[in-house]
């Protein structure tokens, strides 16, 4: 596994390392050990729950997403097929970041992972159609925790490479 650092405070890109053969490909997603070395906001990384996301058609936006307080968590998601544009912004006030976003668009060629740190929001637009996105998360999911924000909101001016066109009345009411 290779980690890069990326523009948000606590924000890793994985690249895995995969065995290919006749057979398909195989490779680990997740290592604590490892994870534990790279990510200070989560040392001791635990699994507390997956998460997969499977999306038919090009232009499905997902999120913003993210829980406050003993629920705040912190989310490793990995794309096993498709591509996505993701959207990572950083609420917390005491970061170095705070209120910037990063994003970066991330494709099934090279089977990659973004580590996002609790106090995060996250959304991804799909790029193609039936993109499978899998979450590991450190907390379990608490609807009286759950936040988000709208994708368009310009307070933000997220620019999105292709118009949203599949949202969930849910995304539509942040």
């Amino acid at each position: 596994m290779q980690f890069k650092k990326l523009s948000i405070e606590g924000l890793y890109l994985i690249t895995h390392n995969l065995f290919n053969d006749h057979r398909g490909m195989f490779g680990r997603e997740f290592c604590s050990k490892e994870i534990d070395k790279f990510f200070k906001y989560s040392p001791k990384f635990r699994v507390a729950q997956t998460n997969i996301s499977f999306n038919k058609k090009k232009g499905t936006l997902r999120g913003f997403h993210y829980q406050i307080g003993k629920s705040a968590e912190t989310k490793i998601i990995t794309l096993y097929q498709g591509e996505i544009y993701d959207v990572i912004i950083d609420l917390r006030k005491k970061s170095k970041t705070y209120k910037k976003w990063a994003s970066i668009k991330i494709n099934s060629n090279k089977i990659q992972s973004l580590i996002i740190p609790k106090g995060c929001a996250n959304a991804f637009l799909t790029l193609k159609d039936n993109t499978i996105v899998h979450y590991i998360t450190n907390k379990n999911y608490n609807k009286k925790s759950e936040r988000g924000i709208r994708f368009n909101n310009i307070k933000y001016n997220i620019k999105w490479p292709l118009k949203p066109k599949i949202i969930s009345k849910k995304d539509m009411a942040w």
